[in-house]
């Protein structure tokens, strides 16, 4: 596709094509009152310590105060995140986001003593408030999942003290998404055509995919030449933000950092080992498809550039944002009239930002609050990748929509364990979709292939990343320095284990950790390895069952955090505590291989 060599700048993209905040706020000045009666409420907070055990209203006030609070502030940080992410150079934003996040930390210190001042009355006497008190009602899972927690909150005061520090343990991160996006500037390269192409973050992976071999080669080495040359910064911070879970691990009384990750969503850590076991029994399957991969592009060397490239490029084909929307929605219509009127309603409401800008966040998410609109942030490219990922967030900004509307703000949200499951739901849909439309058989390839790169960057390459994160925090738990030597060497190590013997591993690819911003939200990305193959599940069943499993599926998608994940997900018809799950994906991985490789061979024969 062709790639203008500048940006636009954000005053320069049509409204129509940003996300509507003004629905949040209509003016700063709005913003800045909320911001006021957010410093007011904190006193008020910190002066109801030490009475929450006076009785079942002293307790209630304080819950029903904190979620005032809650509401106030997540609405207000998330704004001024938003803003600041439309184009992180802007220094009045940059401010605005400052100024939130330290107010949020001023928040957590004054209202730090609340859970732990709740795990100090006595287990009895608490039962007696809830059952005599039908606004305490709601709170009862809740209060049970502090229980569960409870040898690993310490006292009001250390809490109160962690909060207090929580924005300085956080530096390491803001740092990062500062050099990364706002500082760091990659060069031109000559791109298709001879055409000078800037290399930008959501221009990369676009690059990566061209079948010019020369510029794919010409993107990699530039992209990770520029961070090489900023590689001990990148160490340091990511050695930081290590260190920061570590340190709050300990302080909590956790055995590591991983267990400390987990216990929050009441995830056995042998769920993470589990993946972790059944992706390496699996490993041949992907070695198989880089066999594949090296065969079909005819090259004597399979090198880390190679990997994105389609492997039938005569079936690409520019995707308009407008035609991505329309298939999304066709492609979902499995999932019943009701999801699909939500998702065009919202899109008409301009809930997605769309397009790169210069300054703008670089990749995806879905964001917003309970009392604002699922927003998202986009960087479009009219290719198919782009086209999924807009199902993958708008999977989760109807996750976000059906929970913030069935269920009461302290289950308003849902944990990350099943946050991936909606976003990849939507993609499996899709792809099944696109799959039933064609028996082109160079089609039929070319969309198997993109349906397997799911698999081989959602599911390994993220239990790679998730690996990585493992043994990084292992070390230094044992108190080996992590120096950009050491990370480069065990990340190289974990391409060649992940990749096989049929893969040149690149010397720059040691550098790839030192670009990945999920690294700063420690033992997050092994969710988007679960979450695909709970995803698989689930769209089989939607697919065959119909009704019954749209039903219970809508059902998962309502109930935000009002129970356990596992429980969740088995309600929806996934048991995520077994090993079959991710092992009925590789399965399918594994047959559509078969179906990509016969068809190859059908083409080359025909």
């Amino acid at each position: 596709m062709p790639i203008m060599e500048a940006l636009p700048k954000r005053n320069e993209v049509p409204v129509e094509q940003t996300w509507s905040l003004e629905t949040v706020y209509d003016d700063v000045v709005t913003w800045e009152q909320d911001f006021e009666q957010i410093k007011a409420i904190v006193p008020q907070i910190a002066a109801m310590a030490g009475k929450l055990n006076v009785s079942a209203g002293s307790l209630l006030a304080a819950l029903k105060l904190d979620e005032q609070l809650s509401r106030k502030l997540w609405k207000l940080l998330s704004y001024a995140c938003m803003r600041l992410d439309e184009d992180t150079t802007n220094s009045f934003h940059q401010g605005l986001a400052s100024r939130a996040a330290t107010l949020a930390a001023e928040a957590g210190a004054a209202r730090a003593f609340i859970e732990p001042e709740i795990l100090q009355i006595a287990e009895v006497r608490l039962q007696e408030f809830v059952d005599s008190t039908p606004e305490l009602q709601v709170y009862r899972h809740h209060l049970s999942e502090l229980l569960r927690q409870k040898a690993h909150f310490r006292s009001p005061e250390i809490e109160a003290l962690l909060a207090q520090a929580s924005e300085v343990a956080n530096t390491a991160s803001q740092s990062f998404e500062m050099l990364n996006h706002a500082d760091l500037k990659f060069p031109i390269i000559t791109g298709e055509d001879g055409e000078r192409v800037e290399i930008t973050h959501a221009r990369f992976i676009t690059l990566m995919e061209s079948q010019n071999r020369e510029v794919r080669k010409q993107a990699f080495e530039a992209l990770y030449g520029t961070y090489g040359r900023f590689r001990n910064t990148f160490a340091t911070l990511l050695a930081s933000s290590v260190k920061k879970d570590v340190f709050y691990a300990k302080v909590h009384g956790y055995d590591s950092a991983l267990e400390a990750a987990l216990d929050g969503s009441n995830i056995p850590a042998s769920v993470y080992d589990n993946l972790l076991e059944t992706v390496h029994k699996n490993l041949p399957i992907l070695h198989r498809y880089m066999r594949v991969r090296k065969r079909i592009l005819g090259v004597d060397q399979l090198h880390m550039y190679d990997l994105y490239v389609p492997l039938v490029g005569e079936a690409q084909k520019q995707i308009s944002y407008q035609e991505a929307v329309e298939t999304v929605k066709t492609g979902l219509a499995p999932l019943g009239q009701e999801y699909v009127s939500l998702l065009s309603e919202g899109i008409n409401k301009r809930w997605i930002d769309v397009v790169e800008n210069e300054g703008k966040t670089s990749g995806a998410y879905s964001g917003g609050t309970y009392d604002t609109a699922p927003f998202i942030l986009l960087n479009y490219t009219d290719t198919l990748d782009s086209m999924f990922t807009l199902a993958h967030e708008l999977g989760h900004s109807m996750h976000s929509y059906f929970t913030r509307s069935h269920q009461p703000f302290i289950y308003g949200d849902y944990t990350t364990f099943v946050a991936e499951v909606a976003s990849t739901c939507n993609e499996a849909l899709l792809d099944e979709f696109l799959l039933r439309q064609t028996t082109d058989p160079t089609l039929r390839m070319y969309l198997i292939n993109n349906y397997m790169e799911k698999f081989r960057a959602t599911l390994y390459r993220q239990t790679m990343f998730a690996e990585f994160e493992k043994l990084t925090h292992a070390k230094a738990e044992g108190g080996e320095a992590l120096t950009a030597e050491v990370l480069c060497q065990w990340y190289k190590e974990l391409n060649s284990k992940y990749y096989g013997p049929d893969m040149i591993v690149d010397d720059e690819i040691a550098l790839e950790w030192a670009r990945i911003p999920h690294f700063y939200n420690a033992f997050y990305v092994y969710q988007y390895a679960t979450g695909i193959s709970a995803a698989i599940a689930l769209s089989q069943q939607i697919l065959s069952e119909g009704q019954p499993a749209v039903d219970r599926y809508l059902n998962f998608l309502k109930s935000g955090s009002s129970d356990y994940s596992t429980n969740l997900l088995a309600g929806a018809g996934v048991d995520m505590t077994k090993p079959a799950p991710v092992e009925q994906a590789l399965k399918v991985f594994e047959r559509l291989l078969d179906e990509f490789e016969e068809l190859a061979a059908e083409s080359k024969n025909g």
